[in-house]
């Protein structure tokens, strides 16, 4: 046996047993009379100590030891003199009588602690040793305990959890596809599921009811801190029910998820439209752990997420709020303390082209109640004091302004903004934690690129039935029977009610520009499959990894992930993707010219 105890778990209860622990060395501490090693397993961290009455056999192979070896010690349980309140089993030591060297280890390329001196790049060349360290090791044991509650709960609630296939078909709409070539099949390519959504609709119809998968998806897409070529979903679908059904069954998860995971009782989630998501934070994923909700000062253009025309507070006389077609506001709450530089600095953050503002209009309520602004030249104290109460502003309050001639643009600029106050001003806490539904969302929005109407989220959304007859008349405006969830400003899950009905189907297909031919090519096995009997159904998917990375405090889903990949979608431990032996594309039948290896 390789050992009787790990390393986590000994207490002072245990003085006078003689144990065997295995793992690797954390550190040595020779202090000439007397060396003490501390041995980790995944458990915990152990003193191991060696005396003056140790015999010289022991003492010459713990003069040998280095970082990283791996090793079982056996001896017996003693009170510890020196005692390390920093860990629980920093009471006790064990007296070594037997030492076994099991495997040596060069010196590993960065300290293998809690806070290493490794950069993200060489953690990741040797991700196996970053998942020895502690912090790393918990996000992994939190992920696999927040997977086992996800399936215990939709277990005790009717689910089953049945796999799909993971060589699929390629599918228009979304992301970009990854696509594996068939060797028993020349010329043609599998696609790696971006989801399982068409086969879990499948399985509705095939009366299966409930079903959940936690399942890889894969999306060959331009990688973010929330995002990662391959990810993991919790894909759930639901028959025989409505909108409300879902909500109140995965918000009951999520519910059960923050109460066994975090201890916390969270409250019923509110419920927002996607309009007044965009038209107060400018986001459909809002970030509600703060206020400092925007405030339309101008809209001359009614949108989906401005329903009316405001007025101009300001009268005519400064040119780029003249010109603009929309102009919004937010306030934040006792910053008018803020110097010359630091709006200089916000100012610069604006006209970063990653926010692509041209300029900001700053206003400071003085403790006297009056307000002095950047634009104080172009209009009358009246005017300002109108702008004050516009904002509901106090005295210590600064007013941040952002204007321009496409409402929905300005509207995500100001969003960056309130973001970048919300960070400074310490509102972001990781710790506190604000839900909510994002519901009746667009069911399309215009491409640029494809000069055509898009869907918003797949093709197999159903509009909400009071909005179908608009999908003859004014499909831009019809809204679609989705919804998200979003905590603190990240989206974690998202779904809608499908269509179940073959000739809707088809239009929605005709509206996105498909012709019946190129529908029945990509999609016939679901609308063939819609005439034998589809019940009505619907469902969603949760980003396990962007869930975990939340519950853990992480700015990025990598370290939640045992194996990530880097920004550029490369495995630089496994150093994939790689080039593949010529034989292999001819057996592909594909033509690729193979870089040079000199």
């Amino acid at each position: 046996m390789y050992r009787t105890k790990t390393c986590g778990e000994l207490r002072l209860s245990d003085v006078g047993q003689t144990v065997t622990l295995a793992g690797w060395v954390q550190s040595v501490h020779n202090l000439g009379a007397l060396t003490f090693i501390d041995l980790r397993d995944r458990y915990g961290i152990t003193q191991l100590a060696f005396t003056e009455d140790s015999s010289e056999e022991l003492k010459k192979q713990a003069a040998k030891l280095g970082r990283e070896f791996v090793i079982q010690a056996t001896g017996k349980v003693e009170e510890r003199y020196s005692k390390n309140k920093n860990l629980p089993t920093g009471e006790i030591e064990i007296l070594v009588s037997e030492l076994t060297i099991i495997n040596e280890s060069l010196t590993p390329p960065f300290t293998i602690e809690e806070n290493s001196d490794g950069g993200d790049d060489l953690r990741m060349k040797y991700r196996y040793l970053d998942l020895r360290r502690p912090t790393v090791r918990q996000n992994l044991e939190l992920r696999h305990k927040f997977a086992f509650e996800v399936r215990r709960y939709l277990d005790e609630h009717g689910f089953l959890e049945i796999e799909t296939p993971v060589l699929v078909n390629s599918t228009p709409e979304g992301a970009r596809d990854f696509v594996v070539p068939s060797r028993m099949n020349p010329g043609q390519f599998y696609a790696l599921p971006q989801s399982p959504q068409t086969l879990k609709q499948l399985l509705m119809v095939a009366g299966m009811d409930r079903y959940f998968q936690i399942v890889k998806c894969f999306r060959d897409e331009d990688l973010r801190a929330d995002r990662q070529p391959e990810f993991t979903q919790i894909d759930c679908e639901m028959s025989f029910v409505e909108q409300e059904d879902i909500l109140q069954m995965f918000e009951g998860m999520s519910r059960h998820l923050f109460k066994t995971i975090k201890g916390i009782d969270i409250p019923a989630l509110p419920r927002m439209t996607w309009a007044d998501a965009m038209k107060f934070y400018g986001s459909d994923k809002p970030d509600t752990r703060f206020g400092m909700k925007f405030v339309e000062l101008k809209t001359t253009q009614v949108d989906n997420a401005s329903k009316e025309i405001v007025p101009s507070i300001f009268p005519e006389g400064f040119a780029v709020f003249d010109s603009a077609a929309y102009i919004g506001a937010i306030c934040a709450e006792g910053q008018a303390v803020y110097t010359r530089k630091q709006l200089d600095q916000l100012t610069d953050f604006v006209k970063r082209p990653q926010v692509g503002a041209k300029g900001l209009v700053y206003a400071r309520v003085q403790e006297d109640g009056s307000v002095k602004s950047s634009v104080d030249k172009f209009y009358t104290p009246e005017t300002l004091n109108l702008l004050k109460e516009k904002m509901s502003a106090k005295p210590g309050d600064l007013i941040l302004i952002l204007s321009g001639d496409d409402a929905m643009k300005v509207r995500k600029q100001l969003s960056e903004l309130r973001l970048e106050m919300g960070a400074r001003m310490g509102l972001r806490d990781k710790n506190k934690y604000s839900c909510l539904w994002v519901i009746d969302f667009p069911m399309y929005e215009w491409s640029d690129e494809e000069n055509r109407l898009m869907a918003m989220h797949h093709p197999f959304t159903s509009p909400k039935p009071e909005d179908i007859p608009l999908l003859d008349t004014d499909p831009a405006s019809v809204r679609a029977n989705a919804y998200d969830m979003v905590i603190n400003g990240v989206e974690v899950g998202g779904g809608s009610i499908r269509i179940h009905d073959a000739k809707l189907q088809q239009k929605i297909f005709e509206i996105l520009g498909f012709t019946p031919e190129q529908a029945q090519q990509k999609f016939g096995f679901l609308m063939n499959a819609f005439k034998y009997g589809a019940p009505p159904h619907g469902g969603l998917a949760y980003g396990l990894d962007r869930f975990v990375s939340l519950f853990a405090g992480l700015d990025s889903i990598r370290d939640c992930i045992a194996f990530p990949k880097n920004n550029s979608g490369r495995d630089v431990m496994l150093d994939a993707p790689g080039v593949i032996d010529q034989t292999q594309l001819d057996e592909l039948c594909i033509d690729v010219k193979l870089p040079s290896t000199k």
